[in-house]
C-alpha cells in the first residue's frame, strides 16, 4: 500500500460470476490518483489481500478473512452482509461497509415491472405469442389496487414513490412506523395492524433485509390472510418466505401469483417445482444489476476512500455497519 494514499483492492467476482471488472473502472475514474487493483483469478485474491488495507468487494469466505492480515476495511457491494462471516472481521476489527442507497432506482423499476406485469397480464400475452395465438383475455388496472410495502429501506422507498403515479393507495410495513415513510399508511411488523395490511392488498412487495424477525414473515397463515387476487413480490431475500408455503398457497390459488427474484434455496434447483408453475414469474437475483449500480456504489466507496486519506482513520465511514 502507498504511504500517501489509500489503494483499493476489488475482488474478482460477484455472487453470480460476473467479473467486477465495470466496478473497478469505475473506481478508477473516480480516484485516479489511486492503485485500484482487480483480482482476477482465485490465487490473484488470495496473494493481494495478504497485505491489502481496504478490500471491496461482493463475497469474502472466512479462507481470505484468515490470509488478509492488514485489512483495515471491507466495503461490501451488497445492502445485505449476512453473507458475511461477520463475527471473524470483528475480531480482526476490520470495519465494515455496505451498499446501502444504490438499489433504489434499479430495484424500484424492478419491482414496478412485476406489479404491471401481473396487473396487465403481459405474461399471458407473451405465452399466446410464443403459440401464434390471437385471444383475448382480461386484464386488470393499477389505479386504486393496495399495495403493501414491507421494508421501508432505499428499495422500499423508491418502489412506494414510484408506484403512487399510478393512483394506488401504499401501507408501509418498518419496524419503527412511527418514523412514518412516502406510503398512505406505515405498520409495524406482526401483529393486528400487519394482518389487517395483508388482507386489503392487491400486492406485497417484500423490500426488508433478513433478519430474526423477518425470516419466515410469509408464511401460510400471511399466505391465507392475502384475498385470492392477491399478488407476492419478493425482492428481499430468499428466507422472508416459507418457500413450501408459497407453492402451496400457488397451486391452490390461495393467492393470484409470485414475482421471484430472490427464492428459498438459491439458486433455485433446475427440479424445484415453482419452474412449472404458470402464475410465478422468476428472476434470478439481478434486480438491481445495472451498469449504473456499480457508478452509484462506486461514489459511496470513493467517499470513504477520500475520508480515509485525510484523516487516517477507519471509523465514521459512509454507510459502516454496526456490529
Amino acid at each position: 500500500m502507498s504511504d500517501s494514499s489509500t489503494d483499493v483492492l476489488v475482488l474478482r467476482k460477484d455472487t453470480h460470476g460476473v467479473p467486477t471488472e465495470e466496478y473497478a473502472n469505475a473506481l478508477r475514474d473516480r480516484l485516479p490518483d489511486h492503485e485500484i487493483t482487480l483480482a482476477r483469478t482465485p490465487g490473484g485474491e488470495r496473494e493481494l489481500i495478504e497485505d491489502a488495507e481496504f478490500v471491496a468487494g461482493m463475497v469474502l469466505d472466512e479462507e481470505l478473512v484468515d490470509i488478509a492480515s492488514e485489512m483495515k476495511v471491507f466495503a461490501c457491494a451488497y445492502a445485505g452482509v449476512g453473507h458475511l462471516p461477520l463475527e471473524k472481521l470483528r475480531e480482526k476489527g476490520v470495519t465494515v461497509t455496505n451498499a446501502s442507497g444504490v438499489h433504489g432506482p434499479n430495484m424500484g423499476e424492478h419491482i414496478l415491472g412485476n406489479v404491471l406485469t401481473f396487473t396487465r397480464r403481459f405474461h399471458k400475452g407473451f405465452q399466446q405469442q410464443q403459440r401464434s395465438e390471437w385471444r383475448h383475455y382480461q386484464t386488470r388496472e393499477l389505479q386504486g389496487s393496495t399495495v403493501t410495502v414491507v421494508g421501508l429501506g432505499p428499495i422500499g422507498q423508491a418502489a412506494a414513490e414510484r408506484l403512487d403515479a399510478f393512483g394506488v393507495e401504499t401501507i408501509g410495513v418498518r419496524y419503527t412506523p412511527e418514523k412514518g415513510g412516502p406510503t398512505d399508511e406505515v405498520v409495524g411488523f406482526g401483529g393486528a395492524a400487519f394482518d389487517d395490511a395483508l388482507a386489503r392488498s392487491e400486492y406485497v412487495v417484500l423490500a426488508c433485509p433478513l433478519t430474526d424477525e423477518t425470516e419466515g414473515l410469509i408464511g401460510r397463515e400471511e399466505l391465507m390472510t392475502l384475498p385470492p387476487h392477491a399478488v407476492v413480490v419478493n425482492v428481499a431475500r430468499g428466507k422472508v418466505v416459507d418457500t413450501d408455503a408459497l407453492v402451496a398457497a400457488l397451486r391452490s390459488n390461495t393467492i393470484r401469483g409470485a414475482a421471484l427474484d430472490v427464492t428459498d434455496p438459491e439458486p433455485l434447483p433446475e427440479e424445484h417445482p415453482l419452474w412449472n408453475l404458470g402464475n410465478v414469474q422468476i428472476t434470478p437475483h439481478n434486480a438491481g444489476h445495472t451498469p449504473e449500480y456499480y457508478e452509484r456504489l462506486a461514489d459511496i466507496v470513493a467517499e470513504n476512500v477520500g475520508r480515509i486519506d485525510e484523516t487516517g482513520e477507519y471509523e465514521g465511514l459512509r454507510n459502516q455497519v454496526e456490529p
